[in-house]
């Protein structure tokens, strides 16, 4: 007797890399997301790698997301220490890179998970600005500062609500000696918009800062309000 089975074939086929990305961008909005700026020519053996990756560890024990620039250097250290992170946790926060098109072609790093390459600086900027809810900017060149001041303007004209910015080593003690010394002391920025930013000496004081953010935004959602007086810049 002959049959007539029909074979039932998997037809789903991999998800690229943008539809990836685009599916993290729909996800609901309960996942607090830390964006962590710094230098991509800085090694493993360097001090500051081992604070951003420690950093980063943190926030994936507490199944917070973490975005970079999907780099090298200190983007690949919060990218690894947050998946090393998520691995031991169980809580599935995300590692996310959004990486810009470079003249020398610059690969993500292994530890992303959601991947978008775009190919302006200025369109990676507000990707950032969109998706993050605090900002950590640590040791690093012209493309950290310029993260930097981008968010900082963004908060200062109210384009940006709830965001701290912290500012992470000794590095950012000389620019922030400059800014109060000149454009504050000139009157170019007012002393509220010189305090919108906080300094930290470590991972251990930027984590308190992050994690009294993510209690707040567990409770009210996006429409929590922060004052970290003691880390203020004066």
């Amino acid at each position: 007797m002959k049959t007539n089975n029909k074979i039932k074939i998997e037809t789903n086929k991999k998800q690229t890399t943008k539809e990836k990305f685009k599916e993290f961008k729909n996800k609901d909005g309960k996942h607090f997301k830390v964006a962590m700026f710094g230098s991509a020519r800085i090694e493993a053996s360097d001090k500051n790698y081992e604070s951003v990756k420690h950093l980063a560890r943190s926030l994936g024990d507490r199944g917070i997301d973490v975005l970079t620039g999907g780099g090298p250097g200190l983007m690949k250290a919060a990218n690894e220490g947050h998946k090393m992170g998520t691995l031991e946790s169980g809580l599935h926060g995300h590692s996310v890179g959004i990486g810009v098109r470079l003249p020398w072609n610059q690969k993500f790093n292994q530890s992303v998970e959601y991947k978008e390459r775009v190919n302006r600086f200025s369109k990676r900027l507000d990707e950032f600005m969109l998706l993050s809810n605090a900002v950590v900017v640590a040791p690093g060149g012209l493309g950290t500062m310029l993260e930097l001041f981008y968010t900082w303007q963004l908060v200062q004209v109210h384009h940006l609500c709830n965001t701290p910015i912290i500012l992470m080593g000794e590095q950012w003690g000389g620019l922030l000696k400059w800014i109060k010394e000149n454009p504050l002391k000139n009157g170019y920025l007012e002393k509220q918009d010189y305090s919108l930013v906080y300094h930290v000496k470590n991972e251990k004081e930027a984590l308190r800062i992050i994690e009294d953010a993510y209690e707040h935004f567990k409770k009210d959602g996006k429409n929590f309000c922060l004052n970290y007086e003691f880390y203020r810049s004066k």
